[in-house]
């Protein structure tokens, strides 16, 4: 059977509720889920509306309810008009979602929601509108309003996901620029927007300019900045007739292109795609409060109506004068004291001291729903390059001819890459510029496309050659054509890369790597880090679909990336983890951020999200386990005991298990804390 993409509930495959987007069907519980799927901004307004709100209510409620006398007058009548919004309004949603449940015949947590609230407002509303028809009863407007201001603020946070997934997507078109040079049958040049360009067209991307549309090089040659697509900075040249990708750089040759793909045919706007659908189509795990619904519901349901039906027939048999009353009481505190009120604490209140902790030790979890795929994650995937490597290579050599110092070399050789966007001369300037050498007026500088850059600086003519070699990169510094000075690069591993992938193995996790450099190299990275997993030479959508290879075998994946050539691969991961040196379409993509880098962070990560969840699971555990203790108290059990006369103080009970389970809660969840740090001491000690 199908499931919700947002809330993760069944769903019949005959379901009329369904949006089709890119050609893929889903189908949805509820319309709210629906809405919250096809207009996320929209939803998002929506449930910030309806918390704003319910938080004011709610907290009124509870200060009213426990803090005014109960001889105060109208009460009853203040409580009752200030829950009226959140029950109606905020709680909205929970009622669709229950509708829906019904017809689907399953149980999810919006059921026990609209159950339990609206069991405990309209008792409550009968006691105010009909003061003393029951007894010794009093009002649960407190529980009814707090259970649906709780629920609804953690569906505002989940929410946030599709949200995140659009933003990230909307970056990535946003590199493209809005016009195009194009050339027209006459050879003259004019420019239109890029949306109104067609394949067969002929158009001209100038050096510095982003590749608009996909095409093959007509004319000229250049050097690429393929990143986007590969993860690789160091830039690969082309010339005609080879193929080039919109959302690349061109970096140093004027080249004519004629156009083959544009608009949703694109590279960009097919990645673009990608992410939405690895966004939505994200292996969700169906809540754990869901999960513990779908058999709890149905429990609660029998045991409250046959409560209430055995009270009201013995009663009657027997000539009691109030079966019905009896009845209605046993009815209302089998679900009320069923209600989730500790249930939906359990989750939140966890997760967001999970949240603060990560913070402090430099992670950054932007969606709490990933700490549970984290806890059960069995395998931790890596890109390459500016993920095991660093982004930009480092000189890690530099050597000159005994006629020249190193600052005369690095100096005219640093003045001449000033003029160019190519990783190594940015390698290059940077040294310079950390030394304080002088950057020297330089002309008739040309960039030579695969080659190198030349240039005359004070009546010499210098020449710095390039060569790619494993691992890195040799720069030779020519003047006069005689070679000066010669630079060696190379893409350093990151620290701690090495002992973070030890780290994982010993906690039983799988590593592999996943990159688009050639085999050659991500072996020689493989070898230095200690995986032998590897993939290379992929392409984003094939390193999306590798990973999901490894979640139809039942591994749940951690994807640690930082380019936008990661953006799928992080959206289709169980977790998404973004380096905060990547670009801002993999930071937005990512579920987790690592603050400095640091790639033993993505073991701090697994053990919060071990910890956390565990904690989240002993919440629920308490709190199901007071209510489902109190049940058969709430639906009679001890009248042969204590007598009828029990349903007099039942309503004190019922109060008294939801104060006892949200405390316990609450207490639990503060021991979190230490057991995370506890836990990331140990590893550090064994370091």
């Amino acid at each position: 059977m199908p499931t919700d993409p947002v809330c993760g509930m069944y769903v019949p495959d005959d379901s009329s509720i369904y949006s089709i987007q890119d050609g893929q069907k889903y189908l949805f519980c509820s319309k709210e889920c629906q809405y919250r799927y096809e207009s996320p901004e929209k939803a998002a307004i929506t449930l910030r509306r309806r918390l704003l709100i319910s938080w004011p209510l709610a907290i009124s409620i509870i200060l009213i309810t426990y803090l005014a006398p109960s001889s105060f007058t109208d009460r009853n009548y203040i409580l009752l008009l200030l829950t009226l919004p959140v029950q109606f309004y905020s709680g909205y949603g929970f009622y669709d979602g229950a509708y829906h449940s019904i017809l689907g015949k399953t149980a999810n947590m919006d059921l026990l929601v609209s159950m339990g609230t609206l069991t405990a407002f309209f008792f409550s509303a009968y006691i105010t509108l009909l003061p003393g028809s029951i007894p010794s009863s009093d009002v649960y407007y407190d529980a009814s309003a707090f259970i649906i201001t709780l629920i609804l603020t953690g569906n505002f946070i989940e929410n946030k996901t599709k949200i995140r997934a659009n933003k990230a997507a909307g970056k990535l078109i946003g590199i493209i620029p809005g016009n195009t040079t194009v050339i027209n049958e006459n050879g003259e040049t004019s420019e239109i927007p890029t949306g109104q360009v067609k394949p067969g067209n002929l158009i001209v991307v100038k050096p510095g300019e982003i590749i608009p549309v996909d095409g093959d090089i007509f004319q000229g040659r250049s050097d690429i900045d393929e990143s986007m697509l590969t993860g690789e900075q160091e830039p690969v040249t082309r010339e005609a007739p080879e193929p080039v990708s919109s959302g690349t750089k061109n970096l140093n040759g004027l080249i004519k292109i004629k156009v083959t793909r544009t608009g949703r045919d694109s590279t960009v706007n097919q990645i673009y795609e990608l992410i939405q659908r690895a966004a939505s189509g994200r292996a969700k795990v169906q809540r754990i409060a869901d999960a513990f619904s779908s058999v709890f519901v149905p429990i609660v349901i029998v045991t409250a109506i046959s409560a209430s039906l055995f009270w009201y027939f013995y009663l009657s048999s027997i000539g009691y004068d109030f079966p019905l009353v009896i009845a209605v009481l046993a009815f209302v505190s089998v679900v009320v004291i069923a209600c989730p009120c500790a249930i939906g604490l359990a989750g939140p209140i966890t997760l967001l001291l999970s949240s603060d902790i990560s913070y402090e030790n430099g992670i950054i979890v932007k969606n709490s729903s990933a700490l549970d795929r984290l806890s059960k994650a069995n395998r931790a995937i890596f890109d390459k390059t500016g993920t095991l490597t660093e982004p930009d290579p480092t000189i890690c050599q530099f050597s000159t001819l005994p006629s020249y110092s190193e600052n005369q070399i690095l100096s005219l050789a640093a003045s001449l890459e000033n003029s160019s966007n190519h990783p190594i001369a940015r390698a290059i300037v940077k040294m310079a510029n950390e030394r304080g050498v002088e950057i020297i007026e330089v002309s008739n500088v040309e960039e030579m496309p695969g080659k190198g850059i030349k240039g005359m600086i004070q009546n010499m003519n210098v020449d710095i050659i390039r060569k790619k070699r494993e691992g890195g990169s040799t720069v030779a510094v020519m003047i006069d054509g005689t070679e000066a000075g010669i630079f060696e690069l190379l893409y350093m591993i990151r620290e701690n890369a090495v002992e973070a992938v030890k780290q994982l193995r010993a906690m039983g996790i799988g590593v592999s790597m996943i990159t688009g450099d050639s085999y050659e190299e991500a072996k020689r990275v493989g070898s230095e880090v200690g995986i032998n997993d590897i993939h290379a030479e992929v392409i984003p959508s094939n390193k999306a679909e590798i990973i999901k290879k490894y979640q139809m075998n039942g591994d749940y994946v951690i994807f640690t990336g930082d380019g936008i050539n990661d953006t799928i691969a992080l959206e289709t991961a169980d977790v998404g983890i973004a380096m905060a040196s990547g670009t801002d379409i993999a930071r937005e993509s990512g579920d987790i951020i690592l603050l400095n880098n640091d790639l033993e962070h993505v073991v701090y990560a697994k053990i919060i999200g071990n910890k956390t969840i565990g904690k989240v699971k002993q919440n629920i555990g308490w709190a199901f386990g007071y209510n489902t203790a109190l049940i058969p108290i709430a639906a009679g059990v001890l009248v042969p005991f204590a007598g009828l006369s029990i349903y007099s103080f039942l309503p004190i009970l019922s109060a008294l298990a939801m104060g006892m389970s949200s405390s316990s809660v609450v207490l639990n969840s503060l021991l979190l804390r230490g057991k995370i740090n506890s836990s990331l001491r140990k590893l550090n000690a064994k370091r």
